[in-house]
């Protein structure tokens, strides 16, 4: 009977806790904030957002679906490692918006070429693909981009606004 008991309570708590989880509200990024500077943790799924020396906040991200290592070549669905840069920015986009990556560099360009192949392009820092927004933060359970760095749509509106042009993204293992 306790068993039983203890099961029923089980299925009872898992609906609440995802539903806090879901609803819960999470620190914003202090208004009128200016990001010059972002630092992806690819192996904590952390992205660090700053003012200079100054940690503004910190996201929970998903990355491509094979996060391990540097992105080397189109198709291969990692989030590149390095240094780049924030280089545009799209409010239509197909995942809500999103924030352009500099990648590839030239020393990316190179390296694919001399396998013969192309280091593709086009990684970004976006929300959620627009018809998915319902999703919201469960999208973190799982690393799902091409190789792209994923949050919520909320977390890309107020990332939108406050990420300067040309601000620098390092992108570490």
């Amino acid at each position: 009977m306790k068993l039983r008991r203890m099961i029923l309570l089980g299925m009872l708590s898992v609906p609440i806790v995802l539903g806090i989880y879901y609803f819960l509200p999470e620190k914003a990024l202090p208004k009128g904030s200016v990001v010059d500077r972002l630092i992806v943790y690819k192996s904590k799924r952390k992205m660090l957002v700053y003012n200079g020396d100054k940690l503004l906040k910190t996201y929970t991200i998903s990355l491509g679906k094979n996060p391990l290592g540097h992105k080397q070549f189109e198709g291969d669905n990692k989030t590149p490692e390095g240094v780049y840069s924030i280089n545009e920015r799209n409010p239509n986009s197909a995942y809500h918006k999103n924030l352009g990556v500099s990648y590839p560099n030239v020393a990316d360009r190179e390296f694919a070429e001399k396998q013969g192949k192309s280091p593709g392009g086009l990684i970004k820092i976006h929300g959620l693909r627009n018809d998915r927004g319902y999703i919201g933060k469960f999208h973190r359970w799982k690393d799902w981009t091409a190789g792209c760095i994923a949050v919520t749509d909320e977390e890309i509106d107020e990332l939108y606004i406050a990420v300067k042009e040309n601000a620098v993204i390092e992108i570490l293992p």
